[in-house]
């Protein structure tokens, strides 16, 4: 029997694309900044001006807190982790250098490298095995005397698959290698250390994990390491407007223009909320939701799984096929039959859908997010039995 959504209601299985629904809190902060604040950070000194930056400061103390850093002010505001990535590889690498990444990068990663390469860079791009898992040793065979930087998600956005970051980072810190973690899957869903994991540089997402609006994220850039990271944009900080020359101090020389602060006033909030919570508690019950659905298609015929077997080692991703339905159908289905909302196709990862075996086609992806319920993964399943069923 065809199930029905109950109540009519959509069930939001989307959330490695953009988190939803977000805690009241972020609302409400964002509600404050725009109808109690207002005000430009840095760029007045009244009291308006100083309330958005007191904004900017406390969210980056957040963030500080929840990723182990000392100095907060090594944190830049991004308008995403694909912009965050674009500072980190355009403004580091030169002709030349040589740069490691893995083949189930996003293409946040994989289009900044593919165009170095045309402007002088080496790129490798060590290959992963058919679940999307990457061996470190694979890694390390491949560091040549050039080799500058290694570039790699902390877990990927198609089959989940989390990577070996504290081996992988020790690796690069062993040779003299700058580690770039990007962290738009991660951030706020898996506990992440920029010591204990030898991260250089860490470019994260606030609309995912962090439970932030769309349009912010940010980069961390350990000390001295500025020093050779050109920015990508420049103009106006708010500091030192008496020199002409962009400022040469963190986090003003990757900071130019008027920042999304009512954004940032709710990303502070969300990674609150993430403290608060508590990530091991928030990775506990989306782990929990991954397996309840794993162990629900296990059964069915005619479905294939991509990526580990296990949730545990995999972020609160599953993508997956249906046997005589493409992806693209499949998702037009889950929405208007069941009002499940998905995502088919590449999900901007060619690469890592030519180490699964699903290009051109793609798959399925269901995101699953720590508002999900438990109720919503069994109907899920029945939507699924149906399709198979051909009902």
């Amino acid at each position: 029997m065809q199930p029905e959504a109950a109540d009519n209601r959509l069930i939001y299985f989307d959330n490695a694309a953009t988190s939803w629904p977000k805690p009241a809190e972020v609302i409400e902060a964002m509600t404050h900044y725009s109808g109690r604040i207002g005000g430009s950070p840095g760029r007045s000194g009244h009291r308006r001006s100083l309330d958005a930056g007191r904004i900017l400061l406390e969210t980056r103390e957040a963030l500080a807190e929840l990723f182990g850093i000392e100095d907060s002010l090594r944190i830049a505001f991004t308008k995403n982790a694909t912009e965050a990535l674009n500072i980190a590889l355009l403004g580091l690498l030169h002709p030349g250098d040589h740069v490691i990444t893995s083949s189930m990068e996003h293409n946040s990663v994989m289009r900044p490298l593919r165009f170095l390469e045309t402007q002088g860079i080496q790129l490798s791009v060590v290959s992963c095995s058919g679940d999307g898992r990457l061996n470190p040793e694979d890694v390390r065979a491949s560091i040549r005397p050039q080799t500058r930087l290694l570039v790699a998600a902390h877990a990927s956005n198609v089959t989940g698959t989390i990577h070996p970051i504290a081996e992988l980072g020790q690796i690069a810190r062993d040779r003299g290698i700058l580690f770039c973690l990007d962290a738009a899957q991660t951030a706020g869903a898996l506990p992440i250390h920029i010591e204990k994991m030898a991260i250089d540089l860490l470019a994260f997402s606030g609309h995912k994990s962090l439970f932030g609006p769309q349009g912010t994220g940010g980069l961390y850039i350990r000390e001295e390491v500025e020093k050779r990271l050109r920015p990508l944009m420049m103009g106006g900080t708010g500091s030192r407007s008496e020199f002409e020359r962009q400022p040469d101090f963190m986090p003003d020389k990757y900071e130019s223009g008027t920042p999304n602060t009512v954004g940032i006033a709710g990303l502070g909030a969300g990674v609150r909320f993430v403290l608060t919570e508590g990530v091991q508690a928030i990775r506990s019950r989306e782990e929990m939701l991954t397996e309840q659905f794993l162990d629900g298609l296990a059964s069915l015929k005619g479905v294939v799984v991509y990526g580990p077997p296990d949730a545990a080692s995999r972020t609160a991703v599953v993508s997956f096929t249906i046997a005589g339905v493409s992806p693209s159908e499949a998702a037009l289905e889950f929405d208007e039959r069941f009002r499940i909302l998905c995502r088919p196709g590449l999900h901007c990862a060619p690469a890592a859908h030519r180490t699964i075996g699903t290009f051109s086609q793609g798959t399925v992806r269901f995101g699953f997010g720590y508002f999900n319920k438990d109720e919503e993964i069994s109907f899920a399943l029945e939507a699924i039995r149906s399709l198979v069923a051909g009902d």
